[in-house]
Order: structure tokens, then sequence, then C-alpha cells
């Protein structure tokens, strides 16, 4: 192997960066038998475990992976959209995972358009576009994560829809189209389309709006929604909803806020659930279809940061909440966080998991959580398979608050992510801006994890980002290793009571550079927050900021924890120092023992020892990666493929974007 060496510049600073180029062929010899391995559902699996069992890519040949082809969606936009009257540019971002079934890969953009490739060439075959409307408030940006699919069996393989494909839009529609490209299933509500907004208060066009993929159990698809945070109190509802999957009907309808008194949940609820919004289920789901079940992950109800208007733990809303997925009726819930007041919502899909107890199997379910806690469920009643306690947190919020005087805190794993910050823990690049850390820190209220939303100003560690998003993990069955990428931000939330708010009115609502600020209308205080950091806009914890930890799913030990990310693209000086980045996106694993993952601000992908934390490849991408990546064999005996959307984020302030589809193989 021989290597060539190039001079890359980047913002007029000179950065030397090695281009490995093989000076003779690497051949894979592939058998002609190796059996189609598809990618069926966002998580390739409807129980999100995102495991293939694909082994081409070993550790041994990794080094050639190369890629195989680039698809460009075109759908890379700063789109125009309006809010109160005001023009509004709001920046595309692309995290969808594609689907491949039937020989064909399936991706869809950020306005929603759905893309057919060549899952070996990446050659386009064919495009349906649903023309979202782009004006709006749309809160999430432009996003859609993924798409469903779904096989009639009372049709021939010929017939138009005998597989349906199934996108969730930004503007509210529940579309049908057939799987080969020859236009939207009519026999799906009207001309291939249900409302979603039907019997949904939306007094803000684009408040209410859908950003990742419906599941489909037997002939039911399920979706939730994606709402607006902390506009008012009385947001729209978070109504979970199914559809048969043939015609459009509505099959069942589930409100994680408890209407009806005869709920057992609605006593948890001293006031508020007739009229507070919100605990929808805005990321992906996850099913058990043999067990006719699907799990919700759900938010809190409206508003986030204060809950005076939603007393008492609020039973459904922060919780896992298991549905039978023909009915709709509660099998059971698991609440993660009582009143939340840190937008602390449950954003990964469960992942259905298999752990050894007493040699015998038992089944599962892993929610990741923005605390850092990664909860291990039992799969058929919900109750904690590893040690959960309820540990007192801090009290005393502001008037009019009610504080639940303890939280669920899971004894294993340990926290994956820091959750106190002291002055003394300041850090800074000189001493001088780690001196204006601590002294920001001091003049917070910091009494750790739980600690309420103040006047004074309360340090929120970790932030309302994660720990883990909606990324969620990854479970390698054949080692019972749980793969999960955290975030490590620490932020500062403060509540303004509302006659003392003065400022410049903007889309926002309010406007004060470096500060976002929230409404909450309906109650007495504005919201205002901000990552918490120096001078330099660098953070003032410590780095790692980002990383990637493998836990063993039977005990809940972490068996390795590695930072991930490095600050080559945001620093000012280029340099790949591995502090680890902000993490949005989740990671893959195969059977080969590798764990493929994107996911940080510095448009780069990655591959790491499944076993060890090692890493052990990487390649530059066009943009960062917020998304989930696949892997597939599209033919018997065909190469094995790990795709990726590198399209960066809309909300990453000073990162690239792009419209970048790439795929992975060996030679």
């Amino acid at each position: 192997m021989c290597h060539n060496l190039r001079l890359k510049w980047i913002g007029g600073v000179g950065l030397l960066a090695l281009a490995f180029a093989g000076c003779s062929r690497q051949v894979t010899v592939r058998s002609p038998t190796a059996p189609v391995e598809e990618w069926p559902t966002y998580g390739n699996d409807p129980g999100s475990s995102r495991y293939s069992p694909l082994t081409e890519i070993t550790k041994a040949n990794l080094k050639y992976l190369k890629v195989a082809w680039t698809y460009h969606t075109g759908d890379l936009s700063y789109a125009n959209t309006t809010w109160n009257g005001q023009k509004v540019w709001a920046r595309s971002t692309f995290e969808a995972t594609p689907l491949l079934v039937d020989g064909t890969l399936y991706i869809v953009t950020p306005f929603n358009r759905i893309i057919a490739l060549d899952p070996e060439t990446g050659r386009e075959k064919w495009t349906f576009d649903p023309r979202i409307d782009r004006i709006g408030y749309y809160g999430d940006a432009f996003t859609c994560r993924g798409l469903a699919t779904w096989v009639d069996r009372d049709r021939q393989a010929s017939d138009l829809c005998h597989r349906a494909i199934f996108v969730a839009t930004q503007d509210g529609r529940l579309i049908a189209v057939d799987s080969k490209g020859r236009g939207p299933c009519p026999a799906f509500g009207i001309h291939g389309e249900v409302s979603l907004t039907t019997g949904i208060k939306i007094p803000i066009k684009g408040e209410y709006h859908f950003t990742s993929p419906p599941a489909v159990v037997g002939d039911v698809v399920i979706v939730g929604s994606a709402i607006n945070d902390n506009d008012r109190v009385d947001m729209e509802s978070g109504v979970i909803r199914g559809y048969n999957a043939r015609t459009g009907a509505l099959a069942w309808s589930f409100d994680p806020v408890p209407r009806d008194p005869a709920d057992p949940a609605r006593a948890s609820w001293q006031n508020g659930a007739d009229r507070t919004g919100g605990a929808n289920v805005w990321g992906p789901l996850s099913a058990d279809p043999a067990r006719d079940l699907v799990f919700l992950p759900t938010t809190s109800a409206s508003p986030d940061f204060f809950g005076g208007e939603r007393k008492g733990e609020d039973r459904y809303a922060d919780s896992v909440v298991a549905l039978r997925a023909s009915t709709g009726k509660v099998v059971w819930s698991f609440q993660a966080v009582h009143h939340d007041l840190w937008d602390y919502d449950l954003p990964s899909a469960p992942s259905l998991i298999e752990i050894e107890r007493e040699g015998k199997r038992v089944l599962a379910v892993a929610q990741a959580s923005k605390m850092g806690y990664l909860f291990i469920l039992d799969r058929e009643t919900g109750k904690p398979l590893l040690p959960v306690e309820e540990r007192p947190v801090p009290q005393g919020g502001v008037e009019g608050e009610w504080l639940s005087p303890t939280q669920p805190t899971p004894l294993a794993p340990r926290p994956l992510v820091p959750q106190r910050l002291e002055p003394a823990d300041a850090w800074g690049l000189t001493p001088w801006d780690r001196g204006k850390c601590r002294e920001l820190i001091g003049g917070l209220r910091r009494d750790g994890i739980y600690t309420p939303p103040s006047l004074q100003g309360t340090l929120e560690y970790p932030g309302n980002i994660g720990g883990t998003n909606w990324g969620g993990v990854s479970f390698d069955r054949s080692r019972g290793l749980i793969i999960l990428n955290q975030t490590n931000l620490s932020f500062i939330v403060q509540l303004i009571p509302r006659d003392e708010v003065t400022g410049r009115k903007s889309h926002s609502g309010f406007e004060e550079r470096g500060w976002e600020y929230a409404p909450m209308k309906g109650t007495p205080y504005v919201m205002r927050r901000r990552p918490l950091l120096s001078p330099w806009h660098m953070p003032c914890n410590a780095p790692p900021w980002g990383t990637l930890a493998a836990v063993e799913a039977g005990t809940g030990r972490v068996r390795w924890q590695v930072p991930l990310g490095t600050i080559r693209d945001l620093a000012p000086l280029p340099l790949p120092i591995k502090w680890g980045t902000p993490t949005l996106g989740g990671p893959l694993t195969t059977a080969s023992g590798l764990t493929f993952i994107g996911a940080t601000l510095d448009s780069t992908f990655r591959a790491f020892d499944t076993e060890t934390g090692r890493e052990l490849w990487q390649a530059r991408l066009p943009a960062p990666a917020p998304a989930t990546p696949m892997t597939y064999r599209a033919r018997p005996g065909g190469r094995q493929f790990i795709v990726i959307a590198a399209g960066g984020h809309g909300k990453a302030k000073g990162t690239k974007l792009s419209d970048a589809v790439i795929a992975f193989a060996l030679p």
C-alpha cells in the first residue's frame, strides 16, 4: 500500500490531510449465494435494533471501504416561510434513513419528496413530490427522518399498490404511494391522502407537523406528531392515531393527556388535563408485531419549562407507553420523568432487545434519554429489569409551580453524561475565559440534575438536547451490547415574569443576541435559554462534548465510552482534536463487530470496533450527517453497502448544508 499526500486549504488556513490511495487493487471475494439482506423499516426491524447480520465488511478489510456512489436530491434550501405576517428563512435539515425493499432504495427529502434509487448504482428510478405547503411556522425547520412500507397481501405483486410507501408530511398529511412509482394509492383516503389535521385545533399554521416515519403493525399505520414547544399552555393535542393501511380509515386514537376521568392516569393530573396539549410523540416509534404492540416515546405536556398549569406527575407524558397496535388500548406505561420542567422528553424509539436472566432469554425494551439515563424495561409489563429507584430531587420552584419530590433514577447503567457542574469545574482555553465561565456558573442556581427553572437562572446539565436524542440506540444481538451516542453540554434556563419582559419582537416572540425566548402564553413567565458558553463561544463544561458508549444489556455495565467527533470544523483553526461534538443521529451495528455512525458536527463518517470502542476508519463528508446510517445487500452475491444522508443540520449555525446521499462499499 502506498499513499498520496495532498495539501487542502480551508478558510485560508493550510491543513495537511492524508489521502490514502492504494497502489494495488484490493479484491473482495463474495459467495454468489450470499442472500439478499433488506432494510425494510426505519430501524431495520420493527423493534428499532439498527443491527444487521451482514459480515462482508470486517475489521480486516474496513480500510478498503470507499464511496461507491453519491446521489444529490436537489432539496437543499433555505425555505421561505411566513409566520405572523413576517418572512422567515428556515434552513432544511437532512436527517433521513433510507429503506431497502424489493430491490429498490427509498429516500425521503426534508420537503417530503420520495425518491426511488437503484441500490447498487444510485441511479434515480422515480420521484414523488407531495408539494408540501412551505408557508408556516415550522418549529423543527424542514426535516423528515424516514418512510414506512406495507404489503397488501390481498393484491397480486403486479397490482397497483401491492406495496405502499407511506410518508407523514410537514403540512399534516399521511400519503400512500405505489412502490413502483405509479402514483398515489387511490384506495387510501382521498386520492392517496389522509388529513392528519382533522380534529386538531391549529391557531398558528405549521405548529402541528410531522418529522418522523410512521410505524406499520399488521394492517395499521400509526403516526405521532411534532408540536412546537413552549408557545402556550393550550398547544395542540399530542394524540397518536392508527389508520387502516388499505383504506386510510381511522382505526383508533390515543391521547397521552388523559381526557377521560375514568382513565387511571388522570389522578396524576391535579389540573390541566382538559386544556393542556402536547405530550406527543415526535420521534420514531417501534413495534413488536408478534405481540400486537406499538411503543410510544412521549414528550412533555405544554409548556415545557413551567408546569403550574398542569400540576401533578402528568402520567403518560415523558413515558414509554405500550399500546395494543390493533386497538390503541394501553397495555402498560413507564414514566421516565415526573412533571417535566426541563424539556427532558423521550425523543427516540424504544429499542426491543433481549437479555439473559438465570439462563433464560427475557424480552426487554431499552429506552435512552436526554438525562443520560438508559432504562431497561420488561417488554410484557414495563417493569424495570435493571433497578430504578425514586430519588429525592431539588425543590423550591418559582411561585405557582408544582415539583415532584422524586425522580426515577436507574442504578445501572451509570449516567452516561455528567449531571452537575460547579465553578471549580469550569473549562476554558485560557485562564481568562475559564475565569469568565467560573463567574457564569457561580451566578446560577445549580443543585444538580432536575434543578427547577428559576428567576435567578438555572444551570441545566445535561441540556435539553441530551444525553441521547432522537438517534436512539443500536443493539448488537450477537454480543449483547447496546451502543448509543451522547451530547455533553450545559445550558442556562431562566424564567422572567411576563410583565418584566422587554425586547424587540421577532418570529420567536422576542429577540436578544444569543438567547432563545419562548412566550409560554397562559403562564406568568417567559422562558429564555442558551448554551453555557465562554466569551469565545466554547462550552464552559469540559470536553468531551460528544461520546459513544457500549452498555452490556444484561448487567448495565458500561463496557466502554469514547469521545465522538473532533473540533476541526468548529474551531478557528481546523485541528482534529478529539474533544467530541454535540451529536444528532444514531449508530448502526453489524454482525462483523463494527459500529458505524455520523451524527457529529465535523462532517465525518466513522466506524468503531463494537467490542472495544477503538476508532478503526473514517471518511470525510460534504457536510455533517445528523442521520442514522443503514446497510444492505440488494441482490444475491452482491456487495454490502453502507448508506448515510450527509445533509447538515438547519439549526447548527456555522455548519454546512448538503443534499448528498452517499453509499460506501468494498471494491
